[in-house]
C-alpha cells in the first residue's frame, strides 16, 4: 500500500487539559503541539487507516498521551506501532455505568506490533519513552470517537507517571490494572471492525 500523509490534525495541550494528570504543572504550561494525526491515509473495505505521531515529551509527572476515547458503538480497532514504543491502556465500564469499570489492562508495544481494541472498550495511547512513537489504526470508516466520559472524570481509570501507574480516584470502581501481550500481526477476521 502507498503511503501518502495527508496534513495533520494537531492536539494541542489545551485540547487535552482535562484529562491530564499532574494539574499543578498545567497551571503554567504553556499550550505546545503534543501529537499529530493524520487521518484518512488510505480507505479500503469500508475501513479507514490512519497515522498518529506522539514526540517524546512529558506532561509534568505525567508520559505524553492521547486524550482517549470510546467509539459510540460496537466498533473495534487495530494499532500497529510503526516506529518507538507505546503502552495501550484499555478500558470498559460496565454496562449501564459510566463510572464503573469492569476490566482494565495495559498493552505495552513495540515496532511491528498489533494491539487489539476489542468493541466497548475505551482507550488512550502513551508513549512511555524517549523516542518519538508512530503508529497506524485501521477503523470502520463509520465509527466515532466519544470523549466526554475522559473528559469529565480527568482521564482513563490510570495515569501513567514517572512514578508508574496512579490510579484515577475520580472513578467509583477501578479493578487491579492487568498487562497482556501484543500480537505479532493482524488477525485475518476484521469483521469486529464494524
Amino acid at each position: 500500500m502507498a503511503i501518502k500523509l495527508t496534513k495533520p490534525d494537531i492536539r494541542y495541550l489545551n485540547d487535552i487539559k482535562e484529562v491530564v494528570y499532574d494539574k499543578e504543572w498545567l497551571k503554567n504550561a504553556p499550550n505546545y503541539e503534543l501529537y499529530y494525526m493524520h487521518r484518512k491515509v488510505s480507505e479500503k473495505d469500508g475501513l479507514r487507516y490512519d497515522i498518529t505521531v506522539i514526540p517524546a515529551k512529558m506532561l509534568g509527572k505525567e508520559f505524553v498521551k492521547t486524550k482517549g476515547h470510546d467509539h459510540l458503538k460496537d466498533y473495534g480497532e487495530i494499532y500497529i506501532v510503526l516506529k518507538g514504543e507505546a503502552i495501550y491502556l484499555l478500558q470498559k465500564r460496565q454496562k449501564g455505568s459510566k463510572y464503573i469499570i469492569e476490566d482494565v489492562y495495559a498493552v505495552k508495544a513495540k515496532k511491528g506490533d498489533v494491539v487489539i481494541i476489542p468493541p466497548f472498550y475505551g482507550h488512550v495511547t502513551i508513549n512511555p519513552s524517549r523516542k518519538k512513537l508512530e503508529m497506524a489504526n485501521w477503523i470502520s470508516k463509520s465509527c466515532q470517537s466519544e470523549y466526554r466520559l475522559f473528559e469529565k472524570l480527568s482521564g482513563a481509570c490510570y495515569f501513567y507517571t514517572k512514578n508508574g501507574w496512579i490510579k484515577n480516584e475520580k472513578y467509583k470502581k477501578v479493578p487491579k490494572l492487568k498487562f497482556k501481550k501484543p500480537s505479532k500481526k493482524i488477525p485475518k477476521d476484521l469483521s469486529f471492525l464494524g
